[in-house]
This record gives structure tokens, sequence and C-alpha cells, in this order.
């Protein structure tokens, strides 16, 4: 059955250097048996990305130099650490490419029955490989996201909904604690305050793992809830959101990398203000002007910090989020650009956007960016089924990616 596939496929798709001629996105591994597999199950890799895995052959010898003549700055070697890791998938997949097209043209031409059962088992081998090698270099070769090495900042303050939304926010909170405990990350709670009844009207956690920006920015937007209140006397379901704001982690908010922070602004660009902390705290807290606001002037970001009852740690820990802040706002100046060189509209993923829903009664999550719902509301809370959403978001911004590098090249 496989060899009558083979034959009928390869009527209409050519092979040139290592690569079929398809330029598909990338489609997902089909689950099917082996013996049942078409060419259209395989994966595709853009054109376009294997062109950039071919420039940077010569990336490498570059770089490959400086390090033999001594040059072992940071920088140089992760690049050179990251370069090697793509090309060592590329050759590999290269090399699998190569074996498919020689197990095809077995397929399709050799009457020897032993041969054709021989190739035929050999392709189950060769074609999940091809597809590891496929899924690597589709996620490495596009450009990487800026930042995506970062640690990551979350901000958390409740939306429409008054105490329910406050009480999601809190919901929220506990849930990227919970994902954060289960992929072993560090993490640090920067500020939190509550209202009268214990809910949350504003939440800063660190999650100080590398990296953890990367996965986690994609949790920016509204995330909106659906849910019968504990307070709510007729059983009616209530919408209620809150805000999400994830940003990269610029500096680690000590009193020893404040001086560095300060050095990252022109002299007048930021204003500093001090005052006396608000709200409960005891005389620690009310009577000294540990207090500090930051105004960035260009902008008008402002930052309030009040948690410590020393001002440089205040003003360390405001000096951090404000840096985070204008990373952020920086990468949606770069993600606005890449947008107006689509064609295609395509679904945003503005703040503004409601993201994801989360469906009490139904016991469904589902974002709407990629259409993915996981029915399974209290393992998504609990942390340990997060992830499931995060990959298919990653996916959908896959897709999105390998389109605006599309236009780019067209442009």
């Amino acid at each position: 059955m496989l060899k009558s596939l083979i034959r009928k496929q390869c009527t209409h798709i050519t092979l040139f250097p290592g690569v079929l001629k398809e330029t598909r996105l990338f489609r997902s591994y089909s689950t099917q048996t082996n013996d049942t597999i078409s060419i259209d199950d395989l994966p595709q890799i853009h054109p376009l990305l294997l062109k950039r895995a071919e420039s940077m052959k010569d990336e490498f010898k570059i770089l490959e130099t400086k390090i033999s003549e001594g040059s072992f700055d940071q920088e140089t070697n992760v690049k050179f650490s990251n370069i090697s890791v793509i090309l060592d998938n590329y050759h590999k997949y290269q090399h699998e490419i190569e074996n498919l097209q020689s197990l095809l043209e077995i397929l399709h031409e050799e009457e020897d029955a032993e041969m054709v059962h021989e190739a035929s088992n050999e392709l189950k081998e060769v074609i999940p490989k091809v597809f590891n090698f496929t899924k690597v270099l589709q996620s490495r070769l596009l450009p990487p996201v800026t930042h995506s090495d970062r640690p990551a900042m979350l901000e958390l303050r409740p939306g429409v909904g008054g105490s329910e939304a406050a009480l999601f926010a809190g919901d929220l909170l506990n849930m990227y604690i919970n994902f954060a405990n289960h992929m072993k990350w560090k993490w640090t709670m920067i500020s939190e305050s509550h209202g009268n009844n214990g809910s949350v009207n504003e939440a800063i956690i660190s999650i100080d793992n590398p990296g953890a920006y990367s996965i986690l920015r994609h949790e920016s937007g509204v995330h909106r809830v659906q849910r019968i209140p504990s307070t709510e006397t007729k059983g009616r379901i209530h919408t209620s959101t809150a805000a999400v704001v994830v940003l990269p982690k610029m500096s680690e908010g000590t009193e020893s990398s404040l001086k560095d922070d300060e050095r990252q602004f022109q002299p007048g660009e930021v204003r500093i203000d001090t005052m006396r902390a608000g709200g409960k705290g005891g005389q620690h807290v009310n009577t000294t002007d540990s207090a500090v606001r930051l105004t960035h002037i260009p902008t008008g970001i402002q930052v309030q910090q009040q948690d410590e009852r020393s001002q440089p740690k205040n003003k360390a820990k405001a000096f951090s989020i404000l840096r985070a802040r204008l990373a952020a706002l920086e990468r949606d100046k770069e993600i606005a650009e890449q947008r107006k060189l689509r064609t295609d509209q395509v679904t945003t993923t503005d703040r503004s956007d409601k993201i994801r829903t989360y469906n009490y009664p139904q016991n469904r999550v589902t974002d709407h960016r990629c259409g993915f719902s996981l029915y399974d509301i209290d393992g998504c809370m609990e942390g340990y089924r997060l992830n499931e959403i995060v990959e298919n978001v990653e996916q959908h911004e896959f897709e999105e990616r390998l389109e605006d590098l599309i236009a780019k090249n067209k442009s």
C-alpha cells in the first residue's frame, strides 16, 4: 500500500537539492500508521528558512576563527553555540532527505519485491527522523524573538467585573505561580496589593529563569472568565476580565544593580520623586519618605514602588520595572512594523484583545488566537496543563512569523 501511495504522489511532487519542493507551512506529522503514509504527510521547510541555514555556514566560519584566535566573550560563544546546533541539525536533515529520496526512487522504480520490502521498512525509520529535524529547524531558523533569553516579569490587574474580576486576577496569579513551580523555575513577588476582601488589586511577579519571557510572553492580554461567583444567589453566570502584561526582565532590581540601571538613561530622562508610602504598614512605612515614583519623560511611563521600607530598595525595583516596560514597548513597535508587511489580515495579540476565555460551566479554556480549547480548567489553573495552551499559541505564532519573513523578502 505504501508503494502505491508513493507512486501516486510522485507524479506531482518534485525534489530539488535535498528538499521537497513544496512551500506549504509546517504541518504536524500524521498520526496514521507508517504503512499508510503518503508524501503529503511529510513536514516541509520553507525555502527561505533553508536559505537562512546556508547563509549561517559563512557566519559559523567567521565565529570559529574568532574563537580559535582567543575571542571568548559571552556574546560570541552563545552565538557560536546556537549556530552549531542549527547547522548540526541541518546537516542531519539533509542526510535524511537524501535517504528519503533514494528510498522513494526504489519504491517507485524497483520491481524486486525484497528490495521494495526493505526500502519500505527503512522508510518507516527515516520519516520520523525527517519530522524531528524539520521541527527543530523550523523553530530555530526563524530570527530570534527580541529578549527571548531573558527572565520575565508579569503584571496582573483586575479588569471589568468588580470584586469577581479581582478574585479572577488572584486566580491567574496562582496559576502562574503553579506553572513556575511545575517548571521548577525560581520566582519572587515584587509587589502585591489587596482589596478589603483580600482579592488582588495589583500584583507584579518575577519569574527568574532565563528564557521564561520567551515562553510566557504569549500570556500578555485580557483574560476573560465565565463562571457563577460565590456571591451569586440566583445561579447566573457572570463574565469578568483581568489584564496580564508580560515583560522581559532587564535587571535584577537590587541595590547592587541600581547603578547600572541608572546608567541606561540619559541625564534628565527620568524624573525621580520620593514620598511617604500610603496604605497599611504602620510607623515603619508611613513615617519615612521610602516610596519612589519614576517618570520616563520621553514616553510618560510612570512606575511607583513602596513595598520596601528602604528607599534604595524601592528605587531599585522601580528602575527594574521601568526598564522592563520600555523593553516591552520596543518589542511592541517591532511587532507592529512586522505586521505592516503582511498582505492578509491576521488575528492580533494586542493587549486590548481578549486572548483567552476560562469557561467554568463547560470546564473549558479557549485561546482565541489559535482556536485551541483545553477541557480541563483545574489542570490549567493548577499549572501543569498550561503548557499545552502555550505550545498551541507558539505554533500559531510560528506560522505568523514565517508569513512575516516571506512578506519581508517580497517587499
